[in-house]
């Protein structure tokens, strides 16, 4: 019997729930459809609604087309699905809604980002802000803290402090994030701005493409138009002279009409290679805010952020065994979270350390280097928040006492290292020490269970 009608109800709702548990999996369906409620069916379009705008977006880029399909069976006339953000059954929250139209058998995905104020941002020169870059959503540390504040002070201030705001620092520590975020705030507070993102390359492309066309006159017209001017990535037009004459040409004309400018590249304006000196002073004559490679503790509260917004528990140990071991950038640590939870959702096994080196083996690879006790050192002070002076210091309270014997433990277990020689290394302390921290720790790993997990993890950040 064709179960299909003209009408959505309560009846159909339940079974489609369902097929989706069926088709998903359990352990999928409880993780990220089992808060997914019907709102509504009118003609073509069929709502749904979700608590947060994670758990949105997530279902949009990953479970569309199979409630799509599901959908279908019940009723054949629906063409478009939209998704709202309707937080603990209560209103919607305005500009949140995903809407997922079918056309051609191709699915093409539309974002309200903000109400209606998506008529700010022209897709013919200009790319749309990604709603998951705030400041809210931000993690700040050591490294960051000035850019940070810099950022937030370009999105705020009535009148501009320093102009260009020039961001730099290496691939993946949130350069992008900022950029994103500033335009995002400007909007909320002053939604009459023109604000334009794009990167460097894309600037280019237009550029290149108004030649092509005789038009440069509305290339000039549509970038001197706006109120503020954000570029990624402004390495990209090193050696491109052209480019880098109409971009020079378009920096001056909104420094002088006091409108905002914010750039990113990888490295500060005097030492981008070749880009012509008058731009490098250009770009260099506001504030340089410089994003440095993360801490450890910064790293960690990345993590914990980012297993919070997809809403699963992580072990502890596990956010910071990856905190210890990806070190290169933030994305490259996200995607190695994504796959972790993708792992555990898909395949219905526990995240825990072994499952990190297992599924993340290409990521953890070891390099072939010999480890040294100092290396030993510094990875114990960091896991206990001690000085690595601490290591050598003749100080016995237990805070540093016994961090140092683990270290001593692992520079026996680990190295090939005498126990005089290590001793040396730990300020000239006699073998007797070495054995006895050995000893301790040896006794301490089979009286407590938590302990040796700790000790465990620290031997696979320095030992895998």
């Amino acid at each position: 019997m064709d179960k299909t009608s003209t009408i959505f109800d309560d009846v159909k709702w339940s079974s489609l729930k369902k097929d989706l548990k069926k088709t998903v999996g359990d352990t999928a369906y409880n993780n990220w459809l089992k808060h997914l409620n019907y709102v509504s069916m009118k003609e073509n379009t069929i709502t749904f609604s979700v608590p947060t705008k994670f758990l949105r977006d997530w279902i949009v880029n990953n479970y569309s087309d199979k409630i799509k399909n599901e959908s279908k069976k019940y009723l054949k006339t629906i063409d478009i699905i939209k998704f709202v953000v309707k937080p603990n059954g209560g209103r919607i929250v305005p500009g949140t809604t995903r809407t997922i139209k079918s056309t051609d058998n191709h699915w093409k995905s539309t974002l309200d980002l903000r109400s209606n104020q998506t008529s700010n941002y022209p897709n013919e020169f200009g790319a749309p802000l990604d709603p998951r870059f705030t400041f809210e959503n931000f993690v700040v540390g050591k490294p960051n803290e000035l850019a940070f504040a810099a950022s937030q002070r370009v999105s705020e201030a009535d009148k501009i402090s320093f102009n260009p705001l020039f961001l730099c620092g290496g691939v993946g520590l949130g350069k992008t994030h900022l950029m994103h975020a500033i335009g995002w705030k400007i909007k909320e507070q002053q939604p009459d701005r023109k604000v334009i993102y794009l990167s460097a390359e894309k600037f280019m492309y237009q550029f290149v493409r108004a030649l092509r066309y005789k038009d440069t006159s509305a290339f000039k017209e549509q970038f001197r138009s706006i109120d503020v001017l954000m570029i990624d990535d402004v390495q990209f037009i090193s050696g491109k002279d052209n480019t880098q004459e109409e971009f020079f040409h378009t920096f001056n004309a909104l420094i002088e009409q006091n409108k905002q400018i914010v750039i990113s590249a990888d490295k500060s304006p005097t030492d981008l290679d070749g880009v012509q000196e008058r731009l490098k002073s250009r770009l260099g004559c506001g504030l340089v805010a410089d994003i440095h490679p993360t801490t450890y503790e910064l790293r960690l509260g990345i993590l914990i952020e980012k297993a919070k917004k997809r809403g699963v528990e992580i072990p502890p140990k596990v956010l910071e065994f990856l905190s210890h071991r990806i070190i290169s950038n933030v994305r490259e640590m996200e995607g190695a979270l994504n796959r972790l939870v993708a792992h555990g959702t898909l395949v219905g096994t526990p995240i825990t350390i072994e499952t990190a080196q297992l599924v993340l083996q290409d990521l953890l690879k070891s390099s072939n280097k010999k480890i040294t006790i100092e290396e030993i050192q510094k990875k114990v002070a960091e896991h206990f928040n001690i000085r690595i002076t601490d290591m050598h210091s003749p100080r016995r309270s237990r805070s540093v006492a016994r961090p140092r014997q683990i270290a001593m433990y692992l520079a026996k277990s680990i190295t090939s290292r005498s126990l005089p020689e290590i001793g040396r290394k730990f300020g000239g302390r006699d073998h007797t020490t070495v054995m006895h921290a050995v000893k301790k720790i040896e006794e301490l790993k089979l009286s407590d269970i938590n302990f040796n997990e700790d000790l465990e993890l620290l031997k696979r950040l320095i030992d895998s």
